[in-house]
């Protein structure tokens, strides 16, 4: 008799480097973005290239601004040109969402969406990302995934971060069947036994670590407001985290057994 499904671990990354790190301690997946301080953006072509052929499987995130998740028509259609482009390039899936200023699921511009990822000549994965977290009730917009063919939803179970969304997060996996539940938003690998007991699919860490600056010159800020000359920086993907939730899921899987 098999064991429990052993859930998958991704992380966020930003750079065929993050990708090696993930990719060499352990991660199945990777999900690519820029401004990661931001939420994350959509990366170039060119980016998703290079992290393509680092080897693991890509998600990309298609986000084309910052701020909230009402996007209007304009946005749509280009992040619909987007979702082809980063597929074009190599993504083996795509990250979206867009919400409606009352707070439900845009439905209409994820179909669109989804079905810009489905023009590709191969199957492609489609992720609801972290929108859902801000929708009017995040289980029934979960409850609305499998009926648009969604392969998952990345989310932290509505809360401030994931290890305090359990509860949601269970239900969450109860009312979208077939629809993997990722838990993602502030996770730490010691979050890991909770979420797996709460019936996740798979884990999501953005595992990052703010880079020591390269400068060698007087700082001036360039339009980071309140920032310091250590905090205007960039992150990096931190090995020994995603070593560390390597190895709880690895004890999971040893285990074979709930936490």
């Amino acid at each position: 008799m098999s064991g429990p499904v052993v859930p998958a671990l991704e992380i966020a990354v930003t750079s065929p480097a993050g990708a090696r790190v993930a990719r060499d301690n352990g991660a199945d997946r990777v999900e690519l973005c820029t401004g990661l301080e931001l939420g994350g953006l959509t990366p170039s072509a060119a980016l998703v290239e290079a992290v393509a052929a680092v080897g693991l499987p890509v998600q990309v995130l298609v986000r084309c601004r910052p701020g909230d998740f009402v996007h209007d028509a304009e946005e749509i259609a280009l992040m619909a040109a987007e979702v082809r482009s980063v597929i074009a390039s190599g993504a083996s899936g795509v990250v979206v969402g867009a919400l409606s200023a009352d707070g439900g699921l845009d439905t209409e511009a994820v179909m669109r969406l989804a079905a810009a990822a489905r023009d590709a000549d191969r199957p492609v994965e489609v992720t609801l990302h972290r929108a859902i977290d801000l929708s009017a009730d995040p289980v029934a917009t979960a409850a609305l995934l499998p009926a648009l063919g969604l392969t998952r939803v990345l989310t932290s179970g509505g809360a401030p971060a994931a290890g305090q969304g359990l509860e949601r997060l269970a239900a969450m996996v109860e009312a979208a069947p077939g629809v993997q539940v990722m838990a993602g938003g502030g996770v730490r690998p010691s979050d890991i036994p909770a979420l797996t007991v709460a019936g996740v699919a798979a884990v999501h860490l953005s595992a990052k670590r703010r880079a020591e600056p390269r400068r060698g010159v007087a700082w001036v800020p360039l339009g980071v407001a309140g920032a310091s000359a250590d905090e205007d920086t960039h992150f990096v993907t931190d090995p020994a985290v995603v070593a560390e939730a390597s190895r709880m899921l690895a004890a999971r899987t040893a285990v074979r057994q709930p936490w």
